[in-house]
């Protein structure tokens, strides 16, 4: 069975630094690439970043282009999403999905193509 599993949102102040995880189980990091979605309150769900198998090629929606990275731990089954400068904007629930692939080095932000997803993590950005 393939699970995903968020970790890590919490309440940040503006301009703050958060690290948030998804470990993922029931499927290989090799042949599955993993995005990264976020909804803010009455908006609609919107992809922040991607990472493709293996790690090798990430892409970041330009809201967060500079602020957000998106990393990957294969031996602990695991994608990061480290986000700085933190904005108030930056706020809401962030989803991790995966979607299996055989390109390496090509990922979406776009939702339709992900089949797992995780149950989602709070974040908060506010003084």
């Amino acid at each position: 069975q393939k699970q995903l599993a968020e970790s890590g949102g919490g309440l940040v102040q503006p301009g703050g630094s958060l690290r948030i995880s998804c470990e993922v189980s029931g499927f290989s990091l090799n042949d599955h690439a993993i995005g990264w979605f976020r909804q803010a309150p009455g908006k609609g769900r919107e992809g922040v970043s991607c990472i493709s198998t293996n790690g090798n090629y990430s892409t970041y929606d330009p809201s967060v282009k500079g602020r957000f990275t998106a990393t990957m731990d294969k031996a602990k089954n695991t994608v990061y999403l480290d986000m700085s400068s933190l904005k108030p904007e930056d706020t809401g629930v962030y989803s991790c999905a995966a979607v299996w692939t055989t390109f390496d080095f090509m990922c979406t932000r776009r939702e339709a193509p992900y089949s797992y997803w995780g149950q989602g993590t709070q974040v908060t950005v506010s003084s």
